[in-house]
C-alpha cells in the first residue's frame, strides 16, 4: 500500500457507479479502487453468473430433477453477490483507514504511540477484508462448480466463466491479505494464521475450479 489516501469523492458508493465510471477510475491514478475491491466486484460478478444460470434452468421440465438444487443454489448466490457488494466498499475504506492513520502525527511518545495502535488496527481490517472477500468468493465458485454439471446446458459456457471468475477473485483477494500480513501486530490473529489460510483458499481454488471446468467441457462436447 504506497497509494495516496482517498478523497470522500472517491470513496463513496463504488458499487453505484456505472461499468464505464468504475472502470474510468481503476484506469487513473484515484487510490481506489484498487486490487482489493476489485476482487470482491469480480466475486459478485461471478455469483451474478451463478444465479443466472440457476434461474435458467429453474422451472424448466427438462431440469425438473434438479430444480430444487438449482433454486437453492441460486438463492446462495444471490446472497453472495449482496455480500462481496458490500466487501467491495469495505476494502475501499479500509485502504482509507490505513492511509489516515499512516498520516497522523509522530512529534511526540503520546502521538507515536496513537499512530502506532491506529496503524496496527487499520492494517489489521486491510487484511481480513480481503480475506473476508476470498472466503465468499471460495463459496461462489462451489456454487459455480455445483450448477456447472446440472444447470441448464445452454448456459454451460456462463458456469464456466463463472467459475474462474470467481478463482480470480480469491486469488486477488489473497494477494491483498498478504501484503498487508507484514504490517500486523504481533499478537493479531491472522499474524500467526493469515498465511496458511491463504495457502489453503488458493490450493482449494485450484482444485474446484478444474472440477467446475471439467464439468462444462463435458457439456459442451
Amino acid at each position: 500500500m504506497t497509494r495516496e489516501p482517498a478523497s470522500p469523492e472517491e470513496t463513496r458508493g463504488l458499487i453505484e457507479l456505472s461499468l464505464r465510471e468504475l472502470t474510468d477510475q481503476l484506469a487513473s491514478s484515484a487510490p481506489v479502487p484498487g486490487g482489493g475491491t476489485t476482487a470482491a466486484i469480480s466475486g459478485a460478478m461471478a455469483a451474478g453468473l451463478v444465479a443466472m444460470v440457476a434461474a435458467l434452468t429453474v422451472g424448466r421440465p427438462a431440469y425438473a430433477e434438479v430444480e430444487a438444487e438449482a433454486k437453492e443454489i441460486g438463492l446462495g448466490a444471490e446472497t453472495l453477490r449482496q455480500r462481496l457488494l458490500t466487501l467491495a466498499e469495505e476494502d475501499a475504506a479500509a485502504f482509507d483507514a490505513v492511509m489516515q492513520a499512516r498520516r497522523m502525527p509522530r512529534e511526540t511518545d503520546e502521538e507515536r504511540a496513537a499512530r502506532s495502535t491506529a496503524m496496527g488496527a487499520a492494517f489489521v481490517t486491510a487484511a481480513e477484508v480481503p480475506l473476508e472477500t476470498a472466503r465468499a468468493a471460495a463459496h461462489v465458485l462451489g456454487l459455480a462448480a455445483r450448477i456447472a454439471p446440472i444447470g441448464n446446458r445452454n448456459a454451460a459456457s456462463d458456469a464456466g466463466v463463472a467459475a474462474q471468475l470467481a478463482s480470480a477473485a480469491i486469488r486477488g483477494a489473497c494477494l491483498n491479505v498478504r501484503i498487508n500480513l507484514p504490517y500486523l501486530p504481533p499478537d493479531a490473529t491472522l499474524a500467526a494464521d493469515g498465511e496458511g489460510e491463504v495457502a489453503a483458499l488458493e490450493a482449494e481454488a485450484t482444485r474446484v475450479e478444474a472440477a467446475a471446468v471439467a464439468s462444462v467441457a463435458e457439456r459442451l462436447a
